[in-house]
């Protein structure tokens, strides 16, 4: 295979105490699953379960917004495989119970406030 058949992707993953950045070559026509098996990165997270793993390339998650899914989607030049974590918590029931704490408070604050 010449270079002229190949292109430069990066693969990342992150852990909030360890990152890792692996860029490859690889033939063009490849998809961003294949890039992330190729990369090697399992051998350092080894919890990452590539075949259903979210993927997305610069921040733009794969098989939504019309995209490809991530053993669709042929990668181009540069391309950056991001490969996510799953969500600890969903972000709009943290900000649900935010509210409703606040709420709370306030309604006590009040009530404290008429006990004089």
């Amino acid at each position: 295979m010449t270079d002229s058949n190949m292109i430069v992707v990066e693969v990342v993953y992150g852990l909030p105490e360890k990152q890792k950045l692996i860029q490859l070559s690889v033939a063009v026509g490849t998809t961003a699953l294949q890039a992330a098996e190729q990369s090697g990165i399992v051998q350092s997270f080894p919890e990452i379960d590539l075949g259903s793993s979210k993927m997305g390339i610069f921040a733009q998650v794969l098989g939504t917004k019309g995209l490809a899914e991530p053993g669709e989607y042929v990668l181009q030049e540069r391309d950056r495989v991001e490969i996510y974590r799953p969500l600890i918590a969903d972000p709009k029931e943290v900000r649900r119970r935010r509210a409703e704490e606040a709420k709370l408070k306030k309604e006590q604050a009040g009530i404290e406030g008429k006990a004089v």
